[in-house]
């Protein structure tokens, strides 16, 4: 069976090497491209972008696909749209990791987006942890007060906040190192995504036990009537099932 994995995670890395390893599977897998120097899945890859809806649904049809699975971040809500609308009539699954729950001591201030999540900065961080990814930040460029340490993968295209030190890194990160940090940089509040995942939930332990808040930008949500498995292994079990 000729399958597309939306990928750019390690759930998707994992379900490319399982089904790589099985006979009756022929695993493709999609990388957008915005990363300089990805974590490359088992098997066939391809790289950029599909141009919308037409145009994944144009390639699905051209490649003899016979199922797909959004395994992108969960914060990639374009291209979850976009492959709901293009795979309506394939077998389609998302692979969506949990997202972080709130524990005893966690000081979450909640939000829908990222404009909500600058306006909740500029009101209340003077030392701020950004950790949304390179995409995103721009929205926090125009906040001349805070001080912000940015870290990701690679560097941010665009504007960027007046006052900010650019910090280049690849999880998984270590509760310790995240203390350090934000013990070094006298950090006073954090921003994330609900990304989920135990890759980079190190500084939610480390701003716990430091008694600091942290603005959590909740998940896009996925098209209706999705069909959401949340661990790679049920995700395998799915592409099993729609093979026989």
């Amino acid at each position: 069976m000729k399958t597309l994995i939306l990928g750019g995670t390690r759930e998707a890395r994992e379900l490319a090497a399982i089904a790589a390893g099985e006979q009756g599977f022929d695993i493709v897998s999609s990388l957008a491209g915005r990363v300089r120097d990805p974590l490359l899945p088992v098997g066939a890859v391809r790289v950029g972008g599909f141009g919308g809806v037409e145009g994944l649904r144009e390639w699905l049809v051209a490649n003899e696909i016979e199922a797909v699975v959004d395994a992108t971040h969960p914060f990639a809500g374009v291209i979850s749209a976009n492959a709901a609308a293009a795979a309506a009539d394939l077998p389609l699954v998302h692979l969506r990791r949990p997202g972080w729950s709130e524990q005893s001591g966690d000081q979450w201030i909640r939000v829908p987006d990222l404009i909500t999540a600058a306006k909740t900065v500029d009101e209340q961080g003077d030392r701020v942890f950004l950790t949304i990814g390179r995409q995103g930040v721009g929205a926090f460029a125009e906040l001349t007060r805070p001080w912000f340490l940015i870290r990701a993968i690679d560097p941010p295209e665009g504007a960027l906040p007046p006052q900010h030190e650019l910090l280049l890194a690849r999880g998984p990160f270590a509760v310790d190192d995240e203390t350090r940090l934000l013990t070094d940089r006298r950090i006073d509040l954090l921003v994330t995504k609900n990304s989920g995942g135990d890759q980079t939930d190190a500084k939610l332990s480390a701003a716990r036990s430091a008694g600091l808040p942290v603005v959590m930008i909740d998940r896009p949500p996925l098209p209706e009537g999705a069909v959401v498995m949340e661990s790679v292994a049920q995700a395998w079990d799915w592409l099993r099932s729609v093979a026989q």
